[in-house]
This record gives structure tokens, C-alpha cells and sequence, in this order.
């Protein structure tokens, strides 16, 4: 389809979509610098004025009709503005009052902001910010980076300035130039000029001094409080009172400028003061100020004021505080206050006063807006207060709450943690548990931990200064029982069930409900169970908010299928359906009739014993509030977030930007009132998510769900703000206050504030779809997403075009046409209609093509504002590309059209795409020519606060949209020369001598540790890469603090312990392209980058950084190749003579086939340079192979793919080692349960290997060690060997810290990153004394999976991972650590006399398992085969089995009419079966749906155990037998207390 802008094809036309709007401004300042460049987006004429900066997120059209503006040049620090546009002025209220405004004119000189946005949607808009501007005269500029000039303002105090549109030439005298508005009597300027009445048949009658009043003061009074307001000039005298008006109470309102102007009202205030009997006065702002005044005290003015929506303020009678808008100049110095007088509140952050009270008569004045709007009304009851006096109303009496000094002190505490990773729950729990731990150490209490995920870093077992760890640590299956044997044993003071998810969060209930907490006297720390279950219980939760007057989408809960459909009926089709006690909406889906709802909800009951049905408001925007309470009932919110996505897509897998885009102050602040109303009713104390639907064309809402616990979201948030939720929810459920806890970033103000963000925060979901045969890319209400990315910056478009490359390394940004993720063969508005896990990519293409977007909106119901986003980054896209040629696009504007393009976030690799360029080559050549042009990235702080306090913490992100760094540079960048012309053994040579000079010459180390180190993340968690990459990191950087190193780490996935800011002297929340690093490396001049502990994205990185110049710290990076080139290696292999598969690389699909026919089938095809073997297939014959060899070309790009011999029954060896110079220090030796053909990251690890023969052990080193010098490693490495016997083959070798790092580190008590970190930094080394003889104990690693959430994914293993997560389990032997990691996934064993299903394909498999099939018969289980098994087990073991059916589709469960032999699926789906042990043959995956995998999917969606591999079967029969479900729960330490080194 052609673009609908024929014109953008033709000439210099096409280049506008790359071309700044407006005319060009200079906002001057009075301080003598040169002027301040931005683009007119208001009205073209000039203005001075004060400069001064408000921080709230929300309510522009409010902020600008404040008279307390009048005479300012406001700049707004968040960067987004215009998004929602503006009402219309001509609305009026009852009182012919506007409508949406807080005056009758604008009032502010000129408007300053970062982004415009030239599109706004909203259902109340009427014109743009940009037409509003124009119609009143008044200048707006923007592209300014007004995070730079808000701290140039905080630095050196409110400055005089002027905006001057079109500038000429010749810059005026300063005279000519600036204004000091302050000077004017402002007051005078903006206060009514007549007497006027609003509530005429009210009773209680109140003077209001209009000193600059807002509109939503009276609407206040008059609707809320029903009062007679008489507003009144400010210059009228109450004495005198010639209007002869009656009055019971006096109002001063707010206003602009100095008190000192109002003589005239400070005179009519005292007359007021001195009345008898006294008639109550209130006074607001500026009337604060006044009565100050007139009361004989004293007020200055502030360096720069404070203007916003957050200030926290105390409230000296109670000691709460209260989030308050304010918006003033000047203050009450409290030292002056007279006798009688005292402060009221005070400022938590700067200790100004904040308030003003008479001690004896009803006098009071507050420094804030009560009211708000724009902000909070949290301080409202003030007015009720005020009235309540004039009516002579008795005002309670208000006291600090006694529980204040009723603080408990516990010594011990128990964290429960979430387990392995899964989807829905990830990583995030790990970041929360691990903040828990901090909190708790420092304050001094014992920390005993369980959490069975050795890949964690909650779970780290050393501790010192640097690494605050749990005490004890148990790795163990969170089960009750598990639970409480801890309990008895340690005897803690509380437990913490909120920081591990829903896994965590169900133990805890199930043990307060049983009594058994209360009984070991172990008090639940934080929201208490009954608030939690009240959350997770429908209708306990729907009765709870009715009391406050709120509700929830019309729902209703389930105990049977046939309940359920009646709540459907009552509420009407389509209905939702989701699982009570879930997480990440397990087992949840939308049905259209009663077949559908029948089917969705027996597979909801396996999950769940109840069941919720839920009306359908698919098409309303979702909206999240993170909420944060105390026991003193401090309540804030920290972060609010909109989800891209209308409701009906889960939220993990919705795009979620924060903060919110297209809500209005009145949307905002309405959604947050009811967010406080609703977490102090519920009593939660501690961190909450509360989840809303909007309807998208009014002010109706609904709440979805509260989540009483740490979240993914509150992970999100406190990366996307820089509060630390779990670390101060920590705290609070300790008992302590919010006031009392320092804010972690400015050290200096205090916790109990909400954040100010000036950047935009963006979440884009991960997902591994592709990786599962038979799975829908649909999305709906489960969450199918295994990680996330977030990106930080100053426009949308720059957000989600960062996202796009972290999610997917392998884009250049977003696009839908260049993707590669868009079908043609599918429609196009069938694509853009159905959220799925490309319609992104979709929507992006039909942009670029020239649909419009209400078209796209039409389908999709995705926000026009963000739709308008996307369609400018396709016709800025469309721009380039028409152009094509990189001299033409930058011959005119060059500067500007360069900036444009980076401040919409492409990247040099997208500009050399579009421009016909050669990638990677042509990427740098945009980057020479970008730089040429002064195009550079700055660095800019998240600071908590919008640059309105220092920073002391370096959270850092790069953004074009700015001109100064908020840090200061790095050291002159190192950059290394090739080490071309110089053969290896010189290589070799100058390495050693480096590294002896570098020991010997501490200058050189000195210099590496000023310099820094770079250590490159693990990105977002996918199958094959996950926590445990992040453990390798976090021991990296630990260590290089520990060595003195300054450490600079760059990642991006919010739910890591890495991308916490105070794990690294320097965080950078960035992409890691080699556009983005060489940025920071360039700037930070550090003395290399690590990039062998992140896993598979930053090994990548190595090669293009080497050629960079970056020095590359470790194994060097043709090393890094020679080992990750399938080719390269193989050959290397052969020429050193180290057994492997017979291999081939392929050229063509006919010769890999006539390979494999001269090896015999099967055969492996394996890909280079890609992780968790993706696209690694097992074909077992030609039509396979052919069809796999397609996939690996398109995944391996253009890196070799090669094919290899499969050997079947081979047995597979994990060698994870640390090398130094070509020679290993340390490496263990983990062997698989299953057999050769299982993915190492799906396999069952045992260490130390158990059955290995002494010969192959041997083997195995001399290869290893050759593999080492061979590649010259230094650092991290891991290779995974084959043995037949003691005939040992390699599989492949990484060259960088393996998935099992984190598990061998914590079985042998040795950090092999921090051995490594060592070595790669040229520092001394020495090897751990690991003497595997002195280990009595065993460790075993087991996957757990996520097939639950996957549906129609076959849940065998083979030779592509699977696993989202694993888990570890320690024992005194094998089998007991075995059946100790499986219950730890999860695994649910039988019971007493319960039935068992085998179904075992092959009578090898079956003689395999015969034995234990015989003692599962002893055991008194009952078992039932499928009719070969049970026929050969009868003939040959003479076992009598039932005989079940084997189906033939998912709705087969007929009773045979032969045999009268029930359906296998009607065993399973009616209970009867509580284990399926399923073996089916090979590895290799079958499109036809068999009636194997039919049993296994349904044993799945039954939550019924499933085994499907025959080794792990026969332990798990054999652990049974030996009764290891019965143990005594062991700490790790207790484990390493059996060995010293």
C-alpha cells in the first residue's frame, strides 16, 4: 500500500518528517551564559520573566492558569508535554466558573519544556497546548534540556530570564532584557476587582481573600463544604467593610510575588486577628505568608521555592506526613514566629515551615494547597477542619498514634523466597528477596533464608562488607512442612512471606490458617495474612471495597464448572476466567460460550480450588498504582504506570510505560486517591500493586485486582524510579516509619516523598514462543512472557526503539517491513486485530505502508498518542529511505536532521540500513559522521526527585534529548591497536609479560582501578539465559569493588539484583549494542570490559568491540570466536586431535545430506553463536533434516551452521572451569542425569559426578586442559563433554561463565567468577584447595518448566532448552538431593495408594524401568498402563495393571468398546491418576499430534506429576523406596561444616 503523503516521496518534501518544528527561541538568563537554543511551539513574540521549575508529572493546563505563576517563565521538568491537549475554555460550571481551569487567562510569562508533543488524544480535549499558547500571547519553546537548567536553578536560586522567539542578530542589553516580576505588585495584577458571592442560599458564611485564588478553591467550599463564599480584592478593607458583609470565618487564599506587597490585606488580617470573641481564619500559599505577617512574624524568599505535587510535609501533631502540591517563592521563617504562635507542619526534605498555628484561638495557615488540583488532596481535611470551626463545631482532638512507640525488636527472621524461575514468576523476586536481606542486616537482625534457586544472588554464601547475605541459608522445597521443620529448628521472630511471590505468599496463608505460626509464636512481618487473603479471596475483596464505597469489574467466584456457568450467564459472554490463589493468570483465558467456559475452567480448577469469572473490558486502558503504607498510616505511591496494551493482554506481556501518558491531573490524581482509600482500608502494610481499568472515553473505572505482596511491577518501579520498594517495605514491616527512612539516592530527604520522574520509562516483554511446537503466539489474560527489558529516556519514540534492540539484539529498532517479525501470507489487518507477540512489529508496518492512525487505533484499541509516536518513527523511517543515500540526508540541516533521528531513538545501524549502507561498516560510518557533527549522547541521573536535590548515587542512562552530563567524564578512552602481523606465540608472549609487568608495577593496577571496569549484563531472561547470569555479574562487580576497582556495569533488565544501584560505582540502565558501549567505554575511559559473564549477548559483543579498539579483558576475542564458530572449533578439535562427532559444515541441504547418510541417522544440526541451543534440532531423517537446516540459516544469520553425528545413549558431562593464561585453576565436573540429547540446561546436574569411571574423569581434564591452552583462556569457561564408556567426545566449548557457575560455586564453597574476575583483571591468583574426597555430601540441579502456562507445548525434553528456571538441593546422598531438587520444582509426589500411569514406549525403556515398576507395585501404589506397557509388564513381571486407552484427540475420553478399558485423558482428567511416567521415543520433535503427547499435555493441565525420561524416572521410584520425602532440614553452612579446605 502506498503512503497516504504521496508528497513525502517527492524532493526536499520528505525530508520534513526530519526537520525541527517551530520557529527558532533563545530563553537568555540573566546570569551571563550564552543563550539556550530550543523551537517555538507558542505564540511567536517575546517575554520576561522569573525562571523557576515545577516537578509534576501531570496537570499543565492547571499549572498554567495559576495566578500564583503570574510573571514566571515556568519550566516543567517532566519531558513529555502536550499528550492530552486541552479542554475546552468555553465550559463553564454552575457559578459560570471554567470548567477544567484554575483561572480565567493563563498567567505564566512563557512555558520551557524538553518535548512537545504535537499530537495529543484525549476524550476531553479540544485544542492542542500549542493553539491554547497562540490564542493567549504566550511564548513556549521546547527541545530543551530542562533537566540541566532545573539543576542550574536549584544550583544558584530562581533567576531572572527572557524568551525571545525569532532572535536576532544582535543579542539587547541586559536592562532591555530582563524583568524581576517580584518587583510588581503581582497581587494586584491577578486579584478580582469586585465583590462577589458564590452559594447565595448557603448557610455558613466565609470571606475569601482573593489574593490569586484558584478556581478549585471555591468549588470547594461552596460544593463540598456548602458554604456562602464571599470573594473579596485582596485590597478590601474588613474593617471598613463597605459591601456590609456578614462573615463567620475568613479565607486568605494563595497567590503570586512577595507578601510584602499586601499591606493593605495584612492590615484588614490584623484587624481580623484582634476580634473578640475570635472568628476562625485559614489562609493557604501565599495566605500562609500573610498571616505570618500580619501575626508579627517574618518570611524570605526561597533560592528557588517549591513548586510541584510532591513535597512531603509532617504534620507536628500527629508526626504524619502528608504529599502536598505547593507552588510559592517565599516563606515563614519560624525563628520569628511571636508568642502564641507556633509551626504546624514542616517540610521532611528541607525542614521549612510548612504551616502556622495559634495556640489558643481557631488561627491556622498551611504553606500547600490543600485542594490541589493540579496534585494530591491528601490535606484536605484541613477544610473540614476550618468549617468545622466556623459552624463552631467541636474539632476532635488530634494525637500522634500510640503504636508509634510500641516498636517490637526482632533478632531473627525468616525469608521465604520464590523458587525456581518460571513464567510469572522471575527474576524480580530474586532483586526483591535480595533487598530484604540488606534492610534486615542493617538493621542488625539474623537472616535465615529459604529458597531452593541456586542460580540467586539472595543465595550467595559469602558475606562480608561488600556482600550482605543471609545468615543461613536453606536449600530446600518451600512446602509447609519444609517451612515449619525450619521454624522449629531456628526459631525466628517473624517471617517474611511477601518477597517471594505467589509461591512464598500461599505458604504463609497455609500455615496461618492451620494455626501453626501462631502456635511456634512466629509473627507475620508486614501485611497481615487475613489483609492478604482478602486481596486473593473475589468476593471477600468485592465486599471490602464496596465498604469504601469502590468496586470491582463485575466478577464472581467458583467452586465448580457448573457455578461458573451460571456467573457467566448472570454476567453475559465474553467473560474471563482466571484461577483464585494464581500468579501471572495461570490458568486463565476469555470464553465466548458455555463449551469454551467449560473447557477453560476444569483446567483453572487444576491450578486453583477456586475460580473467578470476570466481566469482559477488553478495550479499556489498564493502569497500575505501586503503593507504599506504614504502620503510622503514611501512605504514598510510588510509581504509576499505563499499559500500551488495552485490558485483555496480561500485563507481564503488555508494552508498560511509566509514568502514565494520556491521563490528565483529574484522571490521575482521582485513580491515586482511590489507591490510598483502598490500601488503608484492606490495612496492608508495605509495599502493594493496585491494578485499574479506565474506560477510555470517561471517568468510569473499575479495580481490577491489589497485590498485597512485592510484585514484577514493584521490581519495574523501583528501577523506573529509583525507590526501593522492597528494601523500604522491609523496613516498614520492621515497624519502622516512612518520615524516619532516608531516601537511598539523595541520602539527604526523606522516604516518605513520591518520585518525580523527568525521563519516561518503557517495559517490553520477552517471550521464547518460537521455541515450543503447537503454542499459540496469542495474547490474553496468562502471562506467556519469560523476561523484560526497560528503557529510559526523554521521548517515547527514543523508549520503545531502545526496547526493541534489548529485547531482540538482533534489530536495529523498531520496524515493521525490515523486522523480518511480520507475515505476509497472513493479512494484514488480521495481524494488527489479535494482540500476539509480533502485532508491535504489525502495527509499525501498516504505519509505514501509510495507514492512518485511526485506522490502526480502530483495530486495536492501542492509544492514539502512542499510535501517533509510532507513525513518527515510520515517516521518519520512510524519510531516510527514500532518500537512500547517506551525503543527500545530511547535505542541508545536517546537525538538526542528525539529532532528530537520535532524539527518536534510531540507531547508526538503522541510518546505514536506510541510507543502502553496509552494516556494520556503514554503522560506523554514521557514527564518524554523527560525531562530526557534535551529535553525542549525554549522560543524565535518575535521581528520585527531578533534579530538585543532588544526587549521591550514579543510576545513570544516555539520552540525546539534553546538552550537558549530569557526571563528570572518564579518563581518556584506552584503545586498542589489532594485533595484526604478530603471530601467536608473540601474542602469547606480550600477554605474559603484560601481566608479570602489571603484578609487579602496582601503577599499572592503580590506574585499571581509577579507570574502571566495564562489565557487560545478561539483558533480558529468555529460556537459556537467566538469573544465573546475573549471579555471575553481581560476583563479578563484587569482586572488582572488593580488588579496589571502580565498577561500571551496563544492563537493562529491570528485575535483576545487578541493575540495583548500589551494587556498582557506576550503573548504566542501557542497551548493550556496540553503538551503546563504545558510547559509555568512549566516555568512561575504563581500562577494558568484561564480557564473559552475562551469558550469550555480550560473548557476542567481543569481536566488533576488539575491532573497535576496546580492550576486551580476559580470553580475547578471536578466541572467543575460534570457540563459538562451530567450524573453527571443530577444526581446532581435529588438529589437536580431541574426539568429537563426526561433523560437516554445511554448504548445501544436499550435502549435510549425503553426510548424514554416510554417519547414519541422527543427526544434530547446531548453530553458531546462539544460545540455549536455539534451533538445535535432532533430525532422524532427510525431511527433517532439510526443513531444520532451513530454521538453523535464518537463526544463525551468517555464522556457519554445522551437523553433527548424534549418538544415541551416551552419557553427558559438564566441565565448568577458570583458566589464567591457557592454564586452569580450578574446574568441577558435573554429570547428567539423562542421557546425551537432553539440553544441558533441561538436564538433572549431579555434583560431584557420582558413577563416572576413574578413566573418563582423567580423560576429561587432559582434555579440558588442552581445550584451555589451546584457546588461551583467561577467565570463565565451559565445555560439555560425551562418554560411551571411557570414550570421551567434546560437545562444545563456551568461552565464558556457563548457567552451572552459580551451582558449582555454591556446592564446592568457592566463587569461580571471583577467581576469574581476578585473573581477567591481571591480578595475582591463586587456586582454591577443593579436594573433591572431602565432600560428603551431594548437590543436584534440576529444571523446572513452565508448560503450564504453555499451552499445547509438548512437555518432553530434547536438544533445544526448555526450562525457564532451575533448582538445587543439597543431601547426603544422591537419591536424597534428587527427590529434593524435584519437589522443589514443584513436583508433587503420590499418595498413599495412589494410581500411577505408565505409558513407556519401547521395550528397552520398559526392561529399563521393570525394576521399579515392581516396587512401585510393592510400595501399594496402583498402577495402569496403556495396552503395550501393561501387556509387557503382565507377560514379563507378571504385574497386573489396569489397562487404560491410549487417546486419540484431546476430547477422547471414551470407555474402549472392546476392552471396556477407560481413556488414559479420563484417568487423568477425573483425578483418579496422581503420577504419569511417560517415556516416548528419542529426541526428535514430531508435528503429528500422538497420543503420547496427548497424555503428557493433559497430565499438565491437570497438575498432575509427569515424568518423561526414563533416568529420571528410575531415581525417583528409587528415592521413594528409600523414604527420602522424610529428612531433617539442613543449612548449606551445616553441608560445608562436613569439609574444610
Amino acid at each position: 500500500m502506498a503512503p497516504q503523503n504521496s508528497s513525502e516521496m517527492n524532493g526536499d518534501v520528505g525530508f520534513s518528517a526530519l526537520e525541527s518544528k517551530g520557529d527558532l527561541a533563545h530563553l537568555y538568563l540573566a546570569d551571563d551564559s550564552p543563550p539556550i537554543v530550543g523551537r517555538s511551539f507558542g505564540a511567536p513574540t517575546s517575554c520576561k520573566g522569573e525562571v523557576v521549575f515545577n516537578t509534576g508529572m501531570v496537570g499543565y493546563p492547571e499549572a498554567l492558569t495559576d495566578p500564583s505563576y503570574r510573571g514566571q517563565i515556568l519550566v516543567l521538568t517532566f519531558p513529555l508535554i502536550g499528550n492530552y491537549g486541552v479542554p475546552d475554555t468555553g465550559i463553564v460550571d454552575e457559578y459560570g466558573l471554567p470548567k477544567f481551569f484554575e483561572s480565567r487567562e493563563i498567567h505564566i510569562a512563557g512555558l520551557i519544556v524538553s518535548s512537545y508533543s504535537w499530537e495529543h488524544s484525549h476524550w476531553a480535549a479540544h485544542k492542542s497546548l500549542a493553539t491554547w499558547l497562540k490564542e493567549n500571547n504566550i511564548p513556549a519553546i521546547y527541545g530543551v534540556d530542562t533537566r540541566a537548567l532545573t539543576i542550574k536553578i536549584r544550583d544558584a536560586g530562581a533567576m531572572l530570564g527572557s524568551v525571545v522567539v525569532n532572535p536576532p542578530q544582535s543579542i539587547p542589553s541586559s536592562k532591555d532584557m530582563f524583568s524581576d516580576p517580584n518587583k510588581r505588585n503581582l497581587v494586584a495584577e491577578v486579584s478580582t476587582k469586585s465583590v462577589t458571592t458564590y452559594g447565595e442560599n448557603n448557610q455558613t458564611s466565609i470571606v475569601a481573600y482573593d489574593c490569586g485564588m484558584k478556581m478549585n478553591i471555591i468549588r470547594y467550599f461552596v460544593n463540598n463544604h456548602k458554604v456562602k463564599l464571599t470573594v473579596v480584592p485582596f485590597d478590601y478593607d474588613l474593617e471598613a467593610n463597605p459591601a456590609n458583609i456578614q462573615w463567620d470565618g475568613l479565607f486568605l487564599s494563595n497567590g503570586p510575588g512577595d507578601p510584602a506587597m499586601c499591606p493593605q490585606t495584612i492590615k484588614s488580617i490584623q484587624y481580623a486577628l484582634e476580634l473578640d470573641p475570635p472568628r476562625p481564619i485559614f489562609g493557604i500559599c501565599l495566605g500562609n505568608q500573610l498571616l505570618a505577617l500580619a501575626a508579627g512574624a517574618s518570611t524570605y524568599k526561597l533560592k528557588y521555592g517549591n513548586r510541584g505535587m510532591n513535597q512531603p510535609c509532617i504534620d507536628l501533631r500527629t508526626g504524619r506526613c502528608y504529599i502536598t502540591p505547593q507552588n510559592h517563592g517565599f516563606a515563614v521563617d519560624s525563628e520569628s514566629l511571636p508568642k502564641h504562635w507556633k509551626p504546624l507542619f514542616i517540610n521532611a526534605n528541607d525542614l521549612t515551615n510548612e504551616g502556622i498555628v495559634h495556640t489558643d484561638k481557631p488561627f491556622f495557615s498551611v504553606q500547600f494547597h490543600p485542594e490541589a488540583s493540579g496534585g494530591p488532596l491528601d490535606t484536605a481535611f484541613l477544610f473540614d477542619k476550618f468549617v468545622g470551626h466556623v459552624r463552631k463545631i467541636a474539632q476532635p482532638l488530634v494525637l500522634m498514634d500510640e503504636l508509634a512507640y510500641q516498636k517490637k525488636t526482632y533478632k531473627k527472621v525468616l525469608l521465604v523466597g520464590s523458587g525456581g524461575l518460571s513464567i510469572g514468576q522471575a527474576g524480580e523476586f530474586d532483586y526483591s528477596g535480595s533487598q530484604c536481606i540488606k534492610a534486615l542486616k542493617e538493621e542488625g537482625i539474623e537472616v535465615i533464608l529459604i529458597n531452593p534457586n541456586i542460580a540467586t544472588v539472595q543465595t550467595a554464601t559469602e558475606k562480608d562488607d561488600v556482600t550482605p547475605g543471609a545468615d543461613k541459608v536453606y536449600f530446600l522445597p518451600i512446602r509447609p512442612q519444609v517451612v515449619m521443620d525450619i521454624i522449629h529448628k531456628e526459631k525466628p521472630d517473624g517471617i517474611i512471606v511477601s518477597m517471594g511471590g505467589q509461591t512464598a505468599l500461599n505458604v504463609g496463608v497455609e500455615l496461618w490458617n492451620n494455626g501453626l505460626l501462631q502456635k511456634a509464636g512466629v509473627e507475620v512481618l508486614g501485611t497481615q495474612i487475613p489483609a492478604i487473603e482478602a486481596t486473593e479471596d473475589r468476593e471477600i475483596f468485592s465486599q471490602k471495597l464496596a465498604e469504601i464505597g469502590e468496586s470491582i469489574a463485575l466478577s464472581y467466584s467458583a467452586n465448580s464448572v457448573e457455578e461458573a456457568i451460571v456467573s457467566a450467564n448472570k454476567i453475559g459472554y465474553p467473560v474471563l476466567v482466571r484461577a483464585a490463589f494464581a500468579l501471572g493468570g495461570l490458568g486463565s483465558g476469555f470464553a465466548e460460550n458455555d463449551k469454551e467456559l467449560k473447557d477453560l475452567a476444569a483446567k483453572a480448577f487444576s491450578a486453583s480450588s477456586q475460580i473467578l469469572i470476570d466481566q469482559d473490558l477488553r478495550g479499556w486502558k489498564e493502569l497500575e498504582y505501586e503503593v507504599v503504607r506504614d504502620s503510622s498510616d503514611n501512605c504514598i505511591t510510588v510509581c504509576n504506570m499505563e499499559n500500551f496494551d488495552p485490558l485483555g493482554v496480561h500485563t507481564g506481556d503488555s508494552i508498560v510505560v511509566a509514568p502514565s501518558q494520556t491521563l490528565t491531573n483529574s484522571e490521575y490524581f482521582m485513580l491515586r486517591k482511590t489507591a490510598l482509600k483502598v490500601v488503608r482500608h484492606l490495612g496492608i502494610v508495605g509495599e502493594c500493586n493496585i491494578q485499574y481499568a479506565l474506560n477510555p472515553v470517561s471517568e468510569q473505572y473499575c479495580i481490577i485486582e491489589v497485590n498485597a505482596r512485592l510484585s514484577r511491577s514493584s521490581a519495574l518501579a523501583s528501577k523506573a524510579t529509583g525507590y526501593p520498594l522492597a528494601y523500604v517495605a522491609t523496613k516498614l514491616s520492621l515497624g519502622k516509619d516512612l518520615v524516619s527512612i532516608r531516601n537511598s539516592v539523595t541520602k539527604t530527604t526523606t522516604a516518605c516523598f513520591e518520585p518525580s520522574l523527568d525521563y519516561c520509562v518503557l517495559k517490553m516483554p520477552r517471550w521464547d514462543l518460537k521455541k515450543f511446537n503447537r503454542v499459540s503466539n496469542k495474547l490474553g489474560s496468562a502471562m506467556l512472557s519469560v523476561g523484560e527489558v526497560m528503557s529510559i529516556g526523554r521521548t517515547f519514540e527514543e523508549v520503545i526503539q531502545k526496547a526493541c534492540r534489548m529485547v531482540n539484539p538482533a534489530l536495529d529498532g523498531l520496524e515493521g517491513l525490515g523486522s523480518g517479525l511480520t507475515d505476509d501470507e497472513i493479512p494484514l489487518e488480521e495481524q494488527i486485530s489479535t494482540p500476539t507477540d509480533t502485532r508491535l512489529f504489525s502495527v509499525q508496518r501498516a504505519l509505514e505502508e501509510g495507514w492512518g492512525v485511526d485506522k490502526v487505533h480502530d483495530l486495536t484499541k492501542i492509544d492514539k498518542w502512542f499510535l501517533s509516536k509510532l507513525q513518527n518513527i515510520a515517516s521518519m523511517r520512510n524519510a531516510c529511505m527514500n532518500c537512500g543515500d547517506l551525503g543527500k540526508l545530511f547535505a542541508e540541516n545536517g546537525t538538526d536532521r542528525m539529532r532528530s533521528l537520535k532524539i527518536a531513538g534510531f540507531s547508526d545501524r538503522q541510518i546505514a540500513r536506510y541510507t543502502n549502507l553496509t552494516l556494520d561498516a556503514g554503522a560506523l560510518q554514521v557514527r564518524a559522521l554523527r560525531k562530526s557533527f557534535g551529535v553525542t549522547p549525554c549522560v543524565k541521573q535518575i535521581d528520585t526527585l527531578a533534579a530538585e536535590f543532588p544526587a549521591n548515587t550514579n543510576y545513570l542512562y544516555m539520552t540525546y534529548s539534553g546538552d550537558q552530563d549530569d557526571v563528570p567524564h572518564g579518563l581518556t578512552p584506552i584503545i586498542d591497536g589489532a594485533d595484526e602481523g604478530k603471530n601467536q606465540s608473540e601474542i602469547n608472549r606480550m600477554r605474559s609479560a603484560s601481566v608479570s609487568v602489571a603484578e609487579k608495577r602496582q601503577s599499572e593496577v592503580a590506574e585499571k582501578q581509577a579507570r574502571g571496569v566495564i562489565v557487560l549484563g545478561c539483558g533480558a531472561y529468555c529460556i537459556g539465559s537467566s538469573v544465573e547470569f546475573d549471579w555471575c555479574a553481581v560476583s563479578c562487580v563484587r569482586q572488582l569493588r572488593r580488588d579496589g576497582f571502580k565498577s561500571i556495569i551496563i544492563n537493562y533488565n529491570p528485575e535483576t539484583v545487578s541493575t540495583d544501584y548500589d551494587e556498582s560505582d557506576r550503573l548504566y540502565f542501557e542497551e548493550m549494542s556496540l553503538e551503546r558501549v563504545l558510547d559509555i567505554y568512549e566516555r568512561e575511559g575504563a581500562a577494558g570490559v568484561v564480557v564473559s559473564v552475562g551469558g550469550q549477548i555480550p560473548n557476542n559483543l567481543a569481536g566488533p568491540l576488539a575491532e573497535s579498539g576496546v580492550h576486551i579483558l580476559g580470553t580475547a576475542a578471536r578466541d572467543i570466536e575460534r570457540a563459538e564458530d562451530r567450524r573453527q572449533f571443530s577444526d581446532m578439535l581435529d588438529d589437536m586431535g580431541l574426539k568429537q562427532p563426526a561433523w560437516s559444515v554445511l554448504k548445501s541441504k544436499d550435502e549435510a545430506v549425503e553426510f548424514s547418510n554416510r554417519v547414519g541417522f541422527p543427526v544434530l544440526v547446531r548453530p553458531s553463536f546462539v544460545l540455549s541451543g536455539a534451533a538445535m534440532r535432532v533430525a532422524s531423517d532427510e525431511t527433517q533434516l532439510r526443513n531444520f537446516l532451513g530454521l538453523a540459516a535464518d537463526i544463525a544469520d551468517d555464522k556457519p551452521v554445522v551437523v553433527t553425528k548424534f549418538i544415541l545413549g551416551a552419557k553427558e558431562i559438564e566441565f565448568d572451569g577458570v583458566a589464567n593464561g591457557g592454564k586452569i585453576l580450578n574446574y568441577a565436573i558435573g554429570e547428567h542425569l539423562e542421557n546425551a540429547g537432553v539440553h544441558s540446561g533441561d538436564a538433572t546436574v549431579i555434583l560431584p559426578a557420582q558413577k563416572l569411571y576413574v578413566g573418563t574423569i582423567r580423560q576429561i581434564k587432559k582434555y579440558g586442559a588442552a581445550i584451555a591452552r589451546g584457546l588461551n583462556i583467561t577467565g570463565p569457561f565451559n565445555i560439555q563433554f560425551m562418554a560411551m564408556g571411557n570414550d570421551v567426545m567434546v560437545i562444545e566449548c563456551n568461552l565464558r561463565a556457563s548457567r552451572t557457575f552459580p551451582f558449582v560455586s555454591k556446592t564446592l564453597h568457592a566463587n569461580f567468577i571471583s577467581l576469574a574476575t581476578r585473573a581477567m583483571c591481571g591480578l595475582s591468583v591463586k587456586p582454591y584447595n577443593i579436594s573433591l574426597l572431602d565432600i560428603d555430601y551431594v548437590c543436584v540441579k534440576a529444571p523446572m518448566f513452565s508448560f503450564t502456562r504453555l499451552r499445547g507445548a509438548d512437555p518432553t525434553l530434547g536438544v533445544e532448552m526448555a526450562s525457564t528456571g532451575e533448582v538445587a538441593c543439597f543431601g547426603d546422598d544422591a537419591h536424597e538431593a534428587f527427590l529434593q531438587s524435584l519437589l522443589a520444582t514443584g513436583f508433587k509426589l503420590p499418595g498413599q495408594n495412589a494410581s500411577i500411569l505408565l505409558s513407556i514406549a519401547s521395550d528397552p525403556f520398559r526392561q529399563a524401568f521393570a525394576e521399579c515398576a515392581v516396587t512401585l507395585s510393592k510400595l501399594g501404589f496402583k498402577l495402569c498402563g496403556t495396552p503395550g506397557t501393561a501387556k509387557y509388564f503382565k507377560k514379563h513381571y507378571q504385574l497386573d495393571m489396569k489397562v487404560v486407552t491410549k487417546p486419540v484427540d484431546d476430547d477422547d475420553d471414551a470407555i474402549c468398546p472392546d476392552t471396556g478399558a477407560p481413556s488414559a485423558l479420563t484417568e487423568i482428567k477425573e483425578g483418579d491418576v496422581e503420577l504419569v511416567i511417560n517415556i516416548s521415543e528419542g529426541t526428535t520433535r514430531k508435528d503429528e499430534i500422538t497420543s503420547g503427547y496427548l497424555i503428557r499435555r493433559a497430565a499438565v493441565d491437570f497438575g498432575v506429576s509427569l515424568v518423561t525420561n526414563s533416568n529420571c524416572a528410575v531415581w525417583l521410584v528409587q528415592a521413594m523406596a528409600r523414604g527420602f520425602d522424610n529428612f531433617k532440614a539442613k543449612s548449606i553452612s551445616e553441608f560445608y561444616s562436613l569439609h574444610k579446605y
